[in-house]
């Protein structure tokens, strides 16, 4: 007794010193915060007082240390260190920055850590400076948010290469050994693995039930979850690619010649690493998809649904208790626990046959009981576990996040106390699916995941380049097959093997297969060759070019690469005319490679006495055949510009007129104007200067009237245009009208024709509508504004560094508040290039047509308008920096500040200087848009349809940063509202 009144004493001063330094190393980190958004109370500190407490003195599990751990080492871990692997503000926010979606789900990994240390904390409520300024003094949130990315595969460093448990090894997937926390994180009933979170400190241990110590502790770089290979090496395919460098001529045989096999030096992957990923501290369990069969062995636990029908039907739930027996009616308790299905139903319709005649019985499975099993050894959580009775060994790997990058996925083992049930090879299942359903486990039975054996690495021109652990392999064959085998590029006489002797030295190998062998015999080869730990293979590609090769190009019917043969002549290519585009030039050559450095050398030939017969050419491997036409060597040309059906660039012809020009362009558009056309040409003068001219041609009378008179001989360089008529573009003008008017739909548009107009010809407006919100689409609006986006966009990017920060912020400062303020740069630059260009032109109408008829708001309409007529919304949207943004039904003569206090009001994080009210119609109204005399912002009156926007607030930006982030924020907000308007 005085033992637990001690052990108690102890308990208590250590939560008092904790309390203690608790509260101080809060004051000391809201010293430092200035005026930056505090988080929600509750959020636990990075202090190591506040997070460190005495184990247990029975407490046997270590991490390195465990127990032993001082209170200087984990009060070294700060924001700008990575204890136990987890990143430091720096990497996180490194990260968040190029990849602006994963602030939502940071978001919800917050909440959820929050949650974890008591604080009840909706993810729509943290807005971003609080995430900012979570990961940058609290640690505990940096390990919860590594945990996060390294699950999902969002960070390159930690490849699962494993490394040899040997002297020897692989070279490039080698990792230098950073050990996991061994706690014991429990799954009840399969629904999910939970666990608390710790902060710095090594965790904490608290006995279970049991008696077996649990440890909580902190994400480390072994944790379930990382990722198995580079962002790099998952992209990278199976084959090699071949680099393709830049040739000094442009021939297609070169740019063949030129190709290169790089050398792998990638890293490579640990095989069956993958099938582990994104299992983090919230990840559900392997789903058990084996079929129950009536040779089922009930035990207490399990869910019965007895049904029983003869004398009397019903259908009873019973749960099999602790003694392994159910009640059942009239006949009491039965035992059933160790039976199979198929018994326990016999002995249940034998005990109930005797209390009701004629009765038939049928069990099913309603619910599986669970088993405590333990998975010990290399796995990245070694503890007890809540398992399904149905559960094989690779389940419970499965809810112990699988092995580490030192655990063997060759040997599991499972014992049943002290006995070897069986040994697992999980490569059974990786490549070949086998599961046995007589690996099931039972209560009490330990899986053990021994260190990893020999490894070799394959790369190259195989199905599935990795790292491969070995068991019964000893051959390169043998080795090839586990890795899918050849592709059919290999060049199996390329194949080399990197070794380190026994010496320690490293060595490379080959095969030394000659030239040509067969395949069988290259078989044999690998057959026989044996295969040690550490080895790297690599199969190279075969040559990336044809040896027996030509290539045609230029103005020919089929150009490409044509298969070569011995004693080829040109004309086995060139047969006729027929094989050349029209017009080809007299002249071709034929660009050939000499042996042996592959120089370029061009042997020209007459295309007419070559296909006559006249001249015969032998060919050669890699020869470039080259045809040009007629008019290809700066042949004469002249333009023509405007509404004719194919204008462009066309070859001049001897003797060549304007009229014919039009016609080789496909002749006039219906728009184009016949009167004149302008011909623009040059001349040269001595050699010296170019002297321009212009003039006028009755093109309708040359082309139509074949009129000489009116025509124009073309000369080199002429372009001729020919122009549109008059008022054309308004052909066919058109305006649609959507909505709540008489007669939606699109209605022809006569010039100068105004909005009030259009709206009688579509019947006025309905009972429904609700004009003060209308929006006027325009294309030109559209345009405009996409250039405004745009130029915005160009300014908040090129802002420099310091014009981002105030004069009067401190050097201290300067960095944290940078981070910051680049983030808001790259999320408020994400929100513009998101938020497309809406067009929306501001109108101010009204039901009573008749009352701005005439005036400034009838305006004209324009071809390609879109007016959409909504109905009345009945609602005031509170939207931004606000506790709960949504839509509050609107209520007649209350302020925007009324709205925005039933939204919650702003958080700390909004700028309530700056709040803007966006009116149905679109007009902002904001706190420099009132004169003096008038109300401000918060005590204008709203209508149904307006906008609350409480803006971001800029923390420590100077005045040239806040008027460009309130000017985007603004241009967001308009685009919101015009959206909001037209749904």
């Amino acid at each position: 007794m005085k033992a637990l009144q001690m052990s108690v004493f102890e308990q208590l001063k250590w939560s008092v010193i904790a309390l203690g330094c608790l509260m101080l190393s809060t004051v000391a980190v809201q010293s430092q915060q200035l005026q930056a958004p505090s988080l929600p109370t509750g959020l636990p500190s990075a202090s190591p007082s506040s997070s460190t407490t005495p184990m247990s003195p029975d407490a046997n599990i270590s991490d390195d240390g465990g127990s032993d751990r001082t209170k200087e080492e984990t009060a070294g871990n700060s924001a700008n260190q990575s204890p136990n692997g987890t990143l430091t503000a720096s990497q996180i926010l490194m990260i968040v920055q190029s990849r602006p979606e994963l602030v939502v789900d940071l978001k919800q990994v917050m909440a959820d850590y929050l949650q974890q240390g008591g604080t009840i904390v909706q993810v729509d409520s943290i807005t971003d400076d609080m995430l900012y300024q979570g990961i940058s003094s609290n640690a505990g949130l940096r390990g919860a948010i590594s945990v996060w990315l390294r699950a999902r595969g969002y960070l390159d460093d930690l490849d699962l290469e494993g490394q040899s448990t040997g002297t020897q090894g692989i070279d490039d997937a080698t990792l230098s050994p950073t050990l996991s926390e061994p706690g014991v994180i429990s799954s009840s009933r399969g629904a999910g693995l939970t666990s608390t979170i710790g902060t710095d400190s090594g965790g904490s241990e608290t006995p279970n039930s049991d008696g077996i110590p649990r440890r909580n502790s902190p994400a480390s770089r072994d944790d379930v979850g990382r990722s198995s290979q580079s962002k790099s090496d998952r992209n990278s395919g199976n084959t090699t690619e071949i680099i393709h460098q830049a040739t000094p001529y442009n021939l297609q045989a070169l740019r063949d010649l030129y190709s290169q096999v790089p050398e792998q030096t990638s890293k490579l992957r640990r095989f069956g690493s993958d099938m582990f990923l994104e299992r983090g501290l919230a990840t559900k369990q392997m789903s058990i998809d084996v079929p129950i069969g009536p040779d089922y062995i009930l035990g207490a636990g399990d869910g019965l649904i007895i049904n029983f029908w003869g004398g009397i039907s019903q259908s009873l739930p019973r749960t099999i208790d602790r003694e392994g027996k159910v009640v059942l009616p009239e006949a009491g308790a039965v035992s059933v626990a160790g039976l199979s299905i198929q018994r326990a139903q016999e002995v249940v319709q034998q005990e109930l046959s005797r209390q009701f005649r004629d009765t038939k019985v049928a069990i099913t499975i309603s619910r599986l009981r669970t088993i405590r099993v333990y998975v010990v050894g290399d796995v990245q959580r070694p503890g007890a576990y809540d398992i399904s009775s149905l559960s094989t060994p690779l389940n419970a790997l499965y809810a112990a996040g699988g092995p580490t990058r030192f655990g063997s996925l060759r040997i599991v083992r499972q014992y049943r106390g002290q006995k070897l049930v069986r040994e697992v090879d999980l490569y059974d299942f990786l490549l070949h699916g086998i599961r046995s359903e007589e690996d099931r486990l039972e209560a009490g039975d330990t899986i053990l995941i021994p260190p990893l054996g020999r490894q070799v690495g394959v790369t190259g021109m195989v199905k599935r380049p990795a790292t491969y652990e070995l068991k019964d392999e000893k051959k390169l064959s043998e080795v090839l097959a586990d890795a899918g085998g050849l592709l059919v590029a290999a060049a199996v006489t390329r194949t080399k093997i990197e070794r380190i002797d026994p010496q320690g030295h490293r060595a490379t190998l080959s095969l030394n297969l000659p030239e040509g062998i067969t395949k069988e015999a290259s078989q044999v080869t690998m057959d026989e060759f044996e295969i040690q730990d550490g080895d790297r293979i690599t199969v190279d590609p075969i040559l990336p070019y044809s040896e027996k090769a030509i290539y045609v190009e230029g103005h020919v019917v089929r150009p490409g690469k044509f298969s070569y043969h011995d004693g080829m002549k040109l004309t086995d290519v060139l047969r006729s005319y027929q094989d050349l585009l029209p017009e080809p030039a007299d002249g071709g050559e034929i660009i050939r490679l000499l042996p042996p450095d592959l120089r370029a050398e061009a042997i020209s030939f007459n295309v007419p006495d070559v296909l006559s017969g006249n001249e015969e050419i032998s060919l050669r491997p890699f020869d470039t055949i080259r045809i040009v036409g007629r008019y290809e060597a700066d042949a004469p040309k002249v333009q023509i510009h405007g509404d004719v059906i194919h204008p462009g660039e066309y070859a001049l012809s001897q003797g060549m007129t304007a009229a014919q020009l039009v016609r080789m362009a496909g002749g006039f558009k219906r728009s184009a104007l016949l009167d004149n056309a302008d011909l623009a040409s040059y001349d040269v003068k001595d050699g010296r200067e170019v002297i321009s001219r212009r003039q006028a041609v009755r093109i309708g009378a040359a082309v139509n009237n074949y009129d000489s008179n009116s025509d124009a001989t073309l000369k080199v360089g002429d372009v001729l245009t020919v122009h549109q008529i008059s008022g054309w573009n308004d052909i066919g003008a058109s305006v649609n009208f959507a909505g709540e008017v008489t007669y939606p739909g699109s209605y022809g548009l006569q010039e100068g024709e105004r909005l009030s107009s259009v709206i009688k010809r579509a019947g006025g407006f309905r009972s429904t509508a609700y004009p003060s919100g209308a929006v006027l689409i325009r294309l030109q609006v559209k345009d405009l504004e996409d250039k405004s986006r745009n130029e915005l966009i160009r300014q908040i990017e090129t802002t420099s560094a310091g014009a981002k920060l105030a004069p009067s912020l401190s050097a201290q400062d300067d960095a944290a508040t940078l981070q910051l303020l680049v983030q808001q740069q790259k999320e408020v630059v994400s929100r513009l290039r998101n938020q497309p260009a809406i067009g929306r032109l501001v109108i101010k109408i009204s039901t009573d047509i008749a009352s701005w008829e005439g005036t400034p708001a009838d305006i004209e309409m324009r071809n390609g308008d879109v007016l959409t007529i909504p109905k009345k919304p009945g609602f005031v949207l509170v939207t931004g920096q606000v506790y709960n943004a949504s839509a509050i039904t609107f209520v007649p003569g209350k302020t925007a500040g009324w709205y925005l206090q039933h939204a919650g009001g702003s958080t700390e994080g909004g700028n309530r200087k700056e709040i803007l009210v966006i009116r149905a119609n679109g007009l902002v109204v904001g706190r420099r848009s009132n004169n003096w005399h008038e109300p401000g912002v918060l005590d204008s009156k709203l209508g149904p349809g307006d906008v609350v926007v409480v803006p971001q607030k800029v923390f420590g930006g100077s005045a040239l940063w806040r008027n460009l982030f309130a000017s985007a924020q603004v241009f967001s907000s308009i685009g919101f509202a015009a959206a909001l308007a037209l749904h």
